[in-house]
C-alpha cells in the first residue's frame, strides 16, 4: 500500500491456550507491564523496517513480550506473529485500491475480531491509515489502546480526517517536528520522535569510495537515476528519466548514470527502457546498492518518496519527478492542498529541491535541471549545509522515543 495515504492488511490463529494465558496477564497490572501482548500492523515492506527497529526496542522495555498483527520478513525473523500476508495490504493509489476494497475490508474485520479476542494490551498501526485508523477505531472502541506510528499527510490533503484520527488513536507519533501543532490543536496526545532514517544514515562527503565499490570511474561526472520501486513507477518514469541522460549526453559526453533497483524484476524492467534508448554504455543497473549509488553521485534523479529524504540525509543534490496513472492524478489534484512535494521542501518549508509532476516531467526539463546542478558548486555546498542541519533535526533516536512513548502509554 501507498505509504501514509491509501486503503490497505499474513496467518495463524492463536489457539485457546495463549487466550487464555492474555486473560489470566489482562487481570494482573504486574503481568501486564511485564509480559504485554503486543500488535503492530503495518501496511507494506517499508512499514517493515519500522516495524522491526520498534519491536526490537519494545523488547528491551519488555523482554516477555510477545508481538502479533502483521509485519514482514524482517519483524517475523525478529520473533513476530504474522496472522496475514503481508502482500494482501500493498496496494497504490485511489482507482487501484478500489478493485481490491471488499477483500482488504474484510481482512480488517477478522483481524479485528481476533486482536479483541486476544484482548491485546495496545495496537500499534505503522502508517498505512486508511487500513490502520478504521482498525485502530474498532479497538479502541473496545478499550484496547491504540497508537498510530507516521502521521497520515492531514498538512497535505483529507484534513478532514483529523476527526476520525482522533476517535481512533491514543497517541500519535510523528516523524517530523511540524506535525505536532496541527494534532496538539485538535486535542490529540502527539509526540514527535524523529526519523528512523536520520538515526541510520550519516552525511557523508566521500564519492570515491562508492564509486569503487561500484565499480564507477572515480573522476566522471555521475548522476545516480531512482526511478521508483513499483512497476508502475518505473513503467511511467523510466521513459522521461532516460530522455534526460540522452539530453545531459548531448551536452557532457563523459557523464556516466547509475540506476539502484530493489529487485531483479525491476532491474530486468528498466533495462528494456536502457536498451531502448541505446543507453547500454552509458547507465549501470544494480540491484540493492540504492545508499552506495546515492553516495557515489554528483546529483540524483529521483522519484517521490522516502528516497528524496534518504538522498538528503545523505547529502546529495536532487531533482525529483513523479507521474500518477491519469485518473488517479485528476483525483489527486483536486484533494491536495500543498504546492510541495519532496520531503526536504515540506521539512525546509521552501523550494531547496526542483520538482516536477505528471505533464512537466519531460527528459529535457530534467536535463536542463541536472545540468545546472552539476554546474552549480556554490549553490550546492549552501544547499548541502541546510541539509545536514535539517538532518540533525530529525536524529533523535526514533525507536527508542517510540517505545518508551509506547510504555508510558501502557502505565510502565
Amino acid at each position: 500500500m501507498e505509504s501514509s495515504d491509501s486503503p490497505c492488511i499474513y496467518s495463524s490463529s492463536a489457539n485457546s491456550e495463549s487466550s487464555a494465558e492474555n486473560c489470566t496477564q489482562a487481570n494482573n497490572p504486574d503481568a501486564l507491564n511485564s509480559n504485554p501482548l503486543i500488535a503492530i500492523i503495518v501496511g507494506e515492506h517499508s512499514g517493515d523496517n519500522l516495524g522491526v527497529s520498534l519491536l526490537n526496542s519494545l523488547r528491551k522495555i519488555f523482554p516477555q513480550a510477545r508481538f502479533i498483527g502483521i509485519g514482514g520478513p524482517k519483524m517475523e525473523a525478529a520473533g513476530f506473529e504474522s496472522l496475514v500476508p503481508l502482500e494482501k495490504l500493498a496496494v497504490m493509489g485511489i482507482t487501484e485500491v478500489l478493485s481490491r476494497l471488499p477483500e482488504l475490508l474484510k481482512i480488517r474485520k477478522k483481524l479485528a475480531q481476533q486482536l479483541i479476542d486476544l484482548k491485546v494490551d495496545v495496537a500499534i498501526g505503522i502508517d498505512a491509515p486508511d487500513f490502520n485508523l478504521g482498525l485502530e477505531q474498532k479497538l479502541k472502541q473496545e478499550g484496547i489502546k491504540t497508537v498510530h506510528y507516521v502521521s497520515p499527510s492531514v498538512w497535505a490533503w483529507r484534513s478532514g480526517r483529523i476527526k476520525k484520527i482522533k476517535q481512533a488513536v491514543d497517541l500519535m507519533l510523528t516523524l517530523f517536528p511540524f506535525e505536532q501543532k496541527i494534532y496538539k490543536d485538535n486535542g490529540i496526545p502527539v509526540k514527535f520522535i524523529g526519523h528512523t532514517l536520520a538515526d541510520e544514515l550519516e552525511f557523508n562527503e566521500d564519492k570515491v569510495s562508492a564509486r569503487k565499490e561500484l565499480g564507477l570511474p572515480s573522476q566522471a561526472r555521475i548522476v545516480t537515476i531512482m526511478p521508483g520501486s513499483r512497476f508502475s513507477e518505473i513503467n511511467r518514469l523510466a521513459e522521461p528519466f532516460l530522455q534526460a541522460c540522452s539530453w545531459l549526453r548531448e551536452v557532457d559526453p563523459g557523464v556516466k548514470f547509475i540506476a539502484p533497483l530493489p529487485t531483479k524484476n525491476c532491474c530486468d524492467l528498466f533495462r528494456e527502457f536502457v536498451e531502448r534508448h541505446d543507453l547500454k554504455d552509458s547507465v549501470v543497473i544494480k540491484e540493492k546498492v540504492a545508499q552506495q549509488a546515492i553516495k557515489a553521485a554528483d546529483v540524483v534523479l529521483v522519484a517521490s518518496g522516502t528516497a528524496t529524504l534518504e538522498i538528503m540525509l545523505t547529502g546529495r543534490p536532487m531533482v525529483m519527478a513523479y507521474k500518477l496513472a491519469p485518473l488517479t492524478y485528476q483525483i489527486y489534484k483536486r484533494m491536495i492542498k500543498i504546492d510541495s512535494f519532496s520531503l526536504p521542501n515540506l521539512l525546509a518549508g521552501e523550494k531547496l529541491v526542483p520538482e516536477f509532476i505528471q505533464n512537466d516531467v519531460t527528459g529535457e526539463s530534467l536535463g536542463i535541471e541536472l545540468q545546472n546542478l552539476l554546474d552549480s558548486e556554490d549553490g550546492n555546498a549552501r544547499l548541502l549545509r541546510k541539509f545536514k542541519r535539517m538532518g540533525a533535526e530529525l536524529r533523535c533516536d526514533a525507536s527508542k522515543q517510540a517505545a518508551e512513548a509506547i510504555a508510558e502509554l501502557l502505565g510502565r
